[in-house]
């Protein structure tokens, strides 16, 4: 019996091995990362302008600038009440000088990829950087610097060699032009590893509870006849409210997932609140007496959470509770608007000779044309 228990004790302990889970302390990824989208002319949609610029910490919105209202304002409200209004005036500087940049340089791109200047087309940039944190344990993990033109992959910086990558043939003499400023690459490098990794630890110390501690999922089980066969059931798990975003959610029969290609998902979708959510269905036969429930794991949570199908169901007309209800329906709006803009983008969519450095609130902007 004893010899028994600490089999299954080795074996449990090496699966958390194998699977690069720490049974006692577990491995936290966190990333702070600003977005820049320029657009080569204005659009006739709600919401969508020529210019934007927004900062993500761990996916979460914290600051927001547009080419309209041209004040960079906090998201969250523990970064209006934790950052001084010198941030905020400083950093709508920052961004009036990055929108002047993108201008210029949407210019550049369309007359050296010889397009029509009538058309739309996008340039973005994206930076930031990640780590991991293991107890009090802060571990650099990686930084990009990245622009993409017309929703194709641009331009990136390789952080190891401290050289541009051009995968775009068009991007070589920017590749060329940047390489021979070696205050450039070394400002980005350290800005990468080490000024992000200490703003997104500020921000972090910063932040609200649920940003610090996270917040757990509510799981519901429900099932509804809305299939084209009327002999047929859609049984649905839904995990709502959840943050951070990562989360383990499975449909299983008898105690045993599901193959993940019998079974349909939504994808990790954001609330209005900040939060997440993720529903995965599968259609089953109406007089099946099988036992299903909806397992669910994420790091807010000592174990998962196991809640079972109590075995009745809806017509497709049925409501739901109005707090899924709700919750539902913010996911797949914003949901269906990204969607709608990004394929808006990529279906419609760095030559200067001089560079300066800018101070603005702690941040050096680079003014240094493609």
């Amino acid at each position: 019996m004893g010899t028994s228990v600490v089999t299954k004790s080795f074996v449990v302990l090496s699966v958390f091995l194998l699977c690069g889970i720490s049974p006692s302390l577990e491995t936290e990824k966190h990333s702070l990362y600003y977005i820049y989208t320029a657009l080569s002319k204005p659009v006739d949609l709600p919401g969508i302008y020529q210019f934007t610029a927004m900062g993500l910490l761990d996916d979460r919105e914290i600051d927001y600038y547009n080419s309209k209202e041209q004040r960079k304002i906090p998201k969250q409200h523990w970064m209006k009440e934790k950052m001084q209004e010198d941030y905020w005036e400083k950093g709508t500087q920052s961004r009036k000088s990055k929108e002047q940049w993108f201008n210029v340089n949407v210019e550049i791109l369309i007359k050296r990829m010889g397009h029509n200047g009538s058309d739309l087309h996008v340039l973005q940039w994206r930076h930031g950087c990640e780590i991991e944190k293991l107890g009090d344990e802060v571990k650099f993990s990686k930084g990009i610097d990245e622009y993409s033109y017309d929703g194709k992959n641009f331009l990136s910086f390789d952080d190891e060699s401290s050289q541009w990558v051009a995968p775009d043939p068009a991007a070589l003499p920017t590749k060329r032009k940047w390489d021979n400023v070696p205050i450039l690459n070394q400002y980005t490098k350290g800005y990468l590893e080490k000024e992000c990794v200490d703003w997104l630890n500020k921000f972090r110390d910063y932040g609200d509870e649920k940003l610090k501690n996270g917040s757990s999922p509510d799981v519901h089980v429900f099932a509804r006849r809305c299939t084209s066969d009327k002999t047929k059931l859609k049984l649905t798990c839904l995990a709502t409210g959840f943050y951070p975003k990562d989360v383990t959610l499975l449909i299983r029969k008898y105690r045993t997932s599901l193959p993940e290609n019998e079974v349909e998902s939504s994808g990790v979708r954001p609330n209005h609140d900040g939060t997440y959510q993720l529903k995965k269905s599968v259609e089953i036969k109406e007089d099946e007496k099988a036992e299903y429930d909806c397992f669910v794991a994420h790091r807010t949570l000592k174990e998962p959470v196991i809640t079972k199908w109590d075995g009745k169901w809806s017509d497709c007309g049925g409501s739901l509770s109005i707090g899924i209800s709700i919750g539902i329906v913010v996911g797949i709006v914003l949901g269906f608007v990204a969607a709608v803009v990004c394929y808006y983008l990529y279906k419609k969519y760095k030559n200067g000779e001089y560079y300066n450095m800018i101070k603005y609130s702690g941040q050096t902007v680079f003014n240094i044309f493609f």
